[in-house]
């Protein structure tokens, strides 16, 4: 029996794309930060295992620098690309090109994640791909802002800001691959994050509520913060076993 022509169409995949092309200059360390030891192994390492527990995604993308070798010899169950480029945006865009040759369909829908975000976890990723699997457009991870807001003027004080519509915007951002890459090739290389293209289009991305623990890993400081993280959610996790 022929298919028929009105058979409906397979439901959309999801992708991950991980960039991890960047070289850390803020973090203060010799080399990315991205393969600086933390909690026992490379930063990397602890923002890949949370993915690899995700079983609704398709797979995971990590998008490295030209050259870059580091994860070649650890048989990681994801696709390395080397197509990063100087730039975020052309790192991501270069990445769903690379999708695309591995068979990713334009109405698939592509999670975005910093490399350097190594607190996200596997209910966090689950969470956002149920609250935007039959959005429109997509959207991210956002933290709702928890500080006064200032706004600076030669060093001092300018005005004092309403924080009660202000998010902090996180990864993974979500959207299908076809609006994605469209929203990367007219904004340019100068957007800083996946949800900003998708706007200058005209749309309006979904916020759901992320976590204050999924920061991103930008300064000397902060890796001493995500260790300490990390090793307690270790021993929580040995604690919890202990008891059965």
């Amino acid at each position: 029996m022929t298919a028929s022509s009105s058979s409906p169409s397979p439901s959309p995949r999801f992708w991950a794309l991980i960039p991890c092309a960047g070289t850390g200059s803020r973090a203060g360390a010799d080399g990315p930060k991205q393969y600086r030891p933390l909690a026992g192994q490379p930063l990397v390492m602890h923002t890949l295992a949370a993915f690899a527990a995700v079983p609704g995604l398709h797979r995971t993308l990590v998008v490295l620098a030209p050259g870059d070798g580091f994860l070649d010899a650890l048989g990681l169950p994801f696709v390395v690309a080397k197509c990063g480029g100087a730039t975020r945006a052309q790192s991501v865009l270069n990445g769903l090109d690379a999708l695309l040759a591995l068979g990713a369909q334009e109405a698939d829908w592509v999670l975005v994640h910093d490399a350097a975000r190594c607190l996200i976890t596997p209910a966090q990723i689950e969470g956002l791909m149920a609250a935007l699997a039959q959005d429109e457009v997509g959207g991210l991870l956002a933290h709702k802002l928890p500080d006064t807001l200032k706004r600076e003027a030669n060093g001092r004080v300018a005005a004092t800001l309403d924080r009660s519509d202000k998010w902090l915007a996180q990864t993974p951002q979500m959207f299908p691959l076809g609006l994605l890459r469209r929203a990367l090739v007219q904004a340019g290389d100068q957007v800083t994050d996946e949800s900003s293209a998708v706007e200058a289009l005209g749309l309006a991305p979904r916020l759901v509520a992320g976590s204050a623990q999924n920061f991103k890993v930008t300064y000397p400081e902060d890796f001493a913060l995500a260790e300490a993280v990390l090793r307690g959610r270790a021993a929580g996790v040995a604690t919890d076993r202990s008891k059965r």
